[in-house]
């Protein structure tokens, strides 16, 4: 059995969703997972602002925009009246809760089922969709099995116990819907898997049920060479392994959840990522096997943070690196680069919203010096120390830059660099000149 993602822009429309019915209804059965509508989550956050500041008709200005759109799209979508009515009634109820807040207090556990309702309209309206279709689809709620545990882990006995027993009560169903995204917390509140998160729900019931592919579906053919929002000329890349795939993930390609690679890796499930409007493109699959003597790809994360932090000699270095680690692990502020030299350690971190406290901290045993509005460039493929060359080969397609950080060495597959943003587009251009 196969596990599919299908991305918001790809059921953004009445014929979108039309489309990735025929698409996904081809005689096989399979798990697809259903992302909300392009711009819905969005809508969502922006209405769940407008209850936590107390905005009450700005929230219901939102809620009936978007309540406008969705019923132009069930007129669309649909043919008959009794489907037609089945997701109204279905529809009408999400807009309710969402509108039930709107005179309550709200808080965080409001705007968790808030932000619940577009995965919850759209899984239900594709799925009634094929069965006026006549396809025998069932709806899998998300709410019912997919659980994390309270340190936000997903909780995979839970998951398979309720979804194998699921699968098993509608053994005769040829497409299983799901939404992706969604899911209770430990406590059993509604809860998520944060912003991609549909990935990885893919990725998780794709590893219960041991699927034989997992297949991501967005409106791009394939995760790319390079940003082609900012290169010119840029090409999917055939073939990635997960670690390959997990960089690029991490250092800004948005094609992929970062957290959907491992529970695939661990099973050793093929990933493939695919374009529901050329569907017919090979795309990129992602598996354990790596491509030996190339280099892959290049990734851009922006809103880096640069921390430089140099010593009083006050500790000796072993105790410094220790104090400097156990600073950021205290705040809980990931690093996402780092370099060290004799007295001095450099970090690069994307979330600055403690970095006030931990330069105070670090201010008693170092000089510290920050610099903002910072990109780290990732170049990846197998860049193991035996491939003489490559390090130098991308160094040198940089020129130049001016360069704050290079980090080499912590990975087989990636040599990643810190850069002013201002330098990126140029950078990112540079790279794919001189290496693809």
């Amino acid at each position: 059995m196969k596990v599919l993602k299908i991305g918001g822009t790809s059921v953004s429309s009445a014929q979108r969703m039309k489309d990735v019915a025929n698409l996904i209804n081809d005689g096989t059965r399979k798990i697809v997972v259903v992302s909300a509508l392009a711009g819905t989550t969005d809508s969502l956050a922006e209405i769940a602002m407008c209850l936590y500041n107390n905005e009450r008709n700005g929230a219901s200005n939102i809620i009936n925009s978007l309540k406008l759109a969705y019923l132009s799209h069930i007129d669309e979508l649909y043919e008959t009246g009794e489907f037609r009515q089945r997701t109204m009634e279905t529809v009408m109820s999400c807009f309710m809760k969402i509108e039930s807040f709107v005179s309550e207090p709200f808080s965080v556990f409001e705007e968790k089922e808030v932000l619940a309702q577009g995965e919850l309209i759209a899984a239900s309206m594709i799925h009634f969709y094929l069965q006026e279709k006549g396809v025998a689809s069932c709806l899998l709620p998300a709410l019912d099995f997919m659980r994390t545990r309270e340190n936000s882990v997903p909780d995979m006995d839970y998951i398979e116990e309720r979804l194998v027993r699921l699968i098993e009560r509608h053994s005769d169903a040829e497409l299983y819907i799901t939404q992706g995204y969604i899911c209770r917390n430990a406590y059993g509140h509604i809860d998520n898997l944060q912003r991609g998160g549909s990935d990885y729900t893919a990725s998780l019931i794709g590893a219960v049920v041991n699927a034989d592919e997992i297949q991501i579906w967005t409106d791009i053919d394939g995760m790319h060479n390079n940003d082609p929002r900012f290169v010119g000329n840029t090409a999917p890349v055939s073939q990635l392994n997960f670690d390959e795939a997990a960089k690029l993930a991490h250092f800004g390609a948005k094609i992929l959840h970062p957290e959907c690679i491992l529970p695939a890796k661990q099973h050793n499930i093929p990933v493939r990522l695919l374009n529901t409007l050329q569907p017919d493109a090979p795309g990129t699959l992602i598996s354990n096997v790596a491509e030996k003597g190339k280099i892959k790809a290049v990734a851009a994360k922006d809103n880096i943070t640069y921390v430089k932090m140099k010593s009083y000699h006050t500790l000796q270095s072993p105790q410094f690196l220790s104090k400097v680690f156990d600073t950021f692990l205290k705040y809980l502020t990931p690093i996402d680069l780092v370099t060290t030299s004799d007295v001095g350690v450099a970090v690069a971190i994307d979330n600055n919203v403690q970095l006030p406290e931990i330069v105070n901290e670090m201010k008693r045993d170092a000089f510290v010096s920050i610099e903002e509005d910072m990109v780290i460039l990732c170049v990846v493929g197998d860049l193991e120390s035996q491939n003489i060359g490559f390090e130098a080969k991308i160094i040198n397609a940089l020129g130049d830059m001016p360069v704050r950080m290079i980090s080499y060495g912590g990975s087989n597959s990636n040599v990643s660099v810190l850069i002013r943003s201002e330098f990126k587009q140029q950078a990112l251009q540079m790279l794919s000149d001189k290496l693809f």
